[in-house]
């Protein structure tokens, strides 16, 4: 049977893995339209440094990403423990996220009245609405200085995106179910015995970075994978879809998965279904910027000893945040050198990603002035630039998939994954995958 899969990132390209795993026989194409693999997970080395462009790695509370490196013989890399201390940049100075209860009554982030508000979310009532906005839910819930300081930040931080306009169920499904589940985020935490309501595990990547699982899936698929191959359209024919390529060709196919971004997706089917077309395009993308500064250790008079800081919309700063890389995993820097990452952009601030390179450096190396005291120029800077870069999963998204589904249903051996869908990062992609080539191998063979 031939299989045709369109997107070369890690869903089309792990997907890929798991249905040779279940069917060696399989007849499968990747068409990736990039010279590269891999979509937004890529790892730049230059000048001795290792540069992350966007994804940084993975977290080890789920299975399946840790397996698929366990069987393509790759050994994980947790990152260090100094990378627990994260730290969030409010009212002027950088402080320690708190840790564990005591921490939290002694920290200095959230005031005594804060806490105390905090506190009484154990009494409060359960939510009744159907899709609620995270914002809605931590203010609800938390109160508005636990929402400003502690859950802005953390959805910025994720997705680059705005809590006002984010739906709680589909970004955070865990802390959705804990709170229907429990009626308090605290009774979860207590019966649970976790220290917070979050999905927990250690950050992990590898020695050479996040892109060593790309090229270990796209050595193990060989010339399955075709780039620079960009599909402009489909089509249905009898039984089969007809991919039409950019170079004029056409790939025949009895099986077509679409692993694209959605917007990418749209444009592939605008004549195909316009229905579907016009659905996908609804999910939107803001542009991210990820600017990578080197400098002597002796530069830096601030202790690097830690994950790095995430700054609050409250404080109106231009940077989202800063990891400092080079105290996150081993192998990030030269010797006597450190590197930090800062992202610039997301949904409230779209249109500042897009600066050239030398503005979003001078941008960045202000905002590091001030929060961080570092007054040397950086001596290494490499930026990248994503227009389109992580989906938003707005109010509604979970009506969009189910009516999404019910399109798909019409037609047989056409199917739709990534990350727009049904969870943004590596380990949902890779998860999302095995059970989508279970699902392929049971409805086509």
């Amino acid at each position: 049977m031939r299989l045709t899969i369109i997107g070369g990132g890690i869903s089309g390209l792990s997907l890929s893995y798991f249905l040779l795993e279940r069917e060696p026989s399989l007849d499968i194409i990747i068409l990736e339209s990039e010279k590269r693999a891999g979509g937004k997970i890529w790892t730049d080395k230059a000048n001795g440094f290792l540069c992350e462009s966007g994804v940084n790695g993975f977290l080890d509370n789920k299975p399946k990403t840790l397996e698929l490196a366990a069987e393509l013989l790759l050994k994980p890399l947790r990152s260090n423990d100094a990378s627990r201390r994260r730290f969030i940049y409010s009212e002027g100075k950088l402080h320690l996220l708190p840790e564990s209860p005591l921490s939290f009554f002694t920290s200095n982030l959230i005031s005594p009245l804060g806490r105390l508000r905090i506190i009484y979310e154990i009494f409060v009532p359960k939510g009744n609405k159907d899709d609620e906005t995270l914002a809605d839910f931590a203010r609800r819930r938390l109160g508005r200085e636990a929402y400003e300081k502690l859950i802005d930040p953390m959805a910025s931080g994720i997705y680059a995106g705005d809590p006002e306009v984010m739906s709680l169920k589909s970004c955070f499904p865990r802390i959705h179910e804990l709170e229907m589940n429990y009626g308090s985020l605290i009774r979860a935490m207590i019966k649970l015995k976790k220290v917070g309501p979050g999905p927990g595990g250690v950050l992990t990547s590898f020695y050479d970075g996040i892109e060593t699982l790309i090229i270990s899936l796209k050595g193990f698929l060989g010339d399955r994978v075709r780039l620079g191959a960009k599909v402009l359209s489909v089509e249905k024919k009898g039984d089969n879809y007809i991919a039409h390529l950019s170079d004029n060709l056409r790939v025949e196919t009895e099986v077509l998965v679409i692993a694209s971004p959605s917007y990418a997706a749209s444009e592939m089917l605008r004549d195909f279904d316009r229905g579907l077309s016009s659905i996908l395009s609804g999910i939107s993308y803001p542009s991210l910027s990820v600017i990578c500064l080197g400098f002597k250790k002796e530069k830096i008079q601030k202790s690097l000893d830690g994950f790095g800081f995430l700054v609050p919309n409250r404080e109106r700063r231009k940077i989202l945040g800063t990891l400092w890389d080079s105290s996150i995993f081993p192998n990030r820097a030269p010797e006597g050198y450190v590197l930090l990452r800062s992202m610039v952009g997301g949904v409230r601030a779209s249109e500042l990603a897009m600066h050239d390179e030398n503005k979003l450096i001078n941008i960045v190396m202000d905002e590091l002035m001030e929060i961080m005291d570092i007054k040397a120029q950086p001596d290494f800077a490499k930026v990248y630039r994503h227009e389109r870069a992580i989906p938003q999963y707005s109010p509604g998204h979970s009506n969009r998939l189910r009516t999404i589904d019910g399109i798909l249903s019409k037609y047989r051996g056409l199917y739709l994954t990534g990350n727009a869908y049904r969870g943004i990062s590596v380990n949902d992609c890779i998860e999302n995958s095995y059970r989508l080539a279970g699902r392929i191998v049971e409805e086509n063979l």
